[in-house]
């Protein structure tokens, strides 16, 4: 029987993105997300992307993760990779962003249910998941917490 290997981890930041700031409203994330996200040399307009933004106890945003980036109109995402990176930046919250390519910024069934998994392990790992929102064309989008689905 071959022996197996273990590895010792290290999680690195990739790079600087801006100065941080409070993000404490649905419209602050989306400035976040046009202002750095669509300027990321991995960003795709035509394909759907999700992130966590890592906020601190004053929901000040101190940077990012790119969860997964998808097709024209699906992205997997699975809660223990949202909060993979949050856990090792010490976030105490987190908001959830993702795009709809199409514009439309309506939430599917499967956004709904990502979004009651991924606020049900935040409350097992005490990182809070303050917003999902879905980013859609120009000043377009939708806030989970303001149609009080969180």
């Amino acid at each position: 029987m071959k022996k197996q290997t273990a590895y010792e981890f290290k999680i690195a930041r990739v790079q600087e993105v801006g100065e941080v700031t409070a993000i404490v409203s649905p419209e602050e994330a989306v400035d976040y997300w046009r202002r750095v996200v669509e300027k990321r040399s991995w960003y795709q307009s035509n394909r759907e992307h999700v992130i966590t933004i890592h906020l601190d106890a004053k929901n000040r945003a101190t940077g990012h993760h790119l969860v997964g980036v998808g097709t024209a109109n699906e992205c997997l995402a699975h809660p223990r990779d949202i909060f993979a990176a949050a856990l090792c930046a010490s976030a105490s919250s987190v908001i959830l962003m993702h795009n709809h390519p199409s514009g439309d910024p309506e939430p599917s069934r499967a956004d709904i249910t990502l979004t009651n998994a991924v606020k049900s392990g935040g409350e097992l790992l005490h990182v809070r998941l303050t917003d999902h929102v879905i980013v859609g064309s120009h000043s377009k989008f939708f806030s989970f917490r303001e149609f009080g689905l969180l």
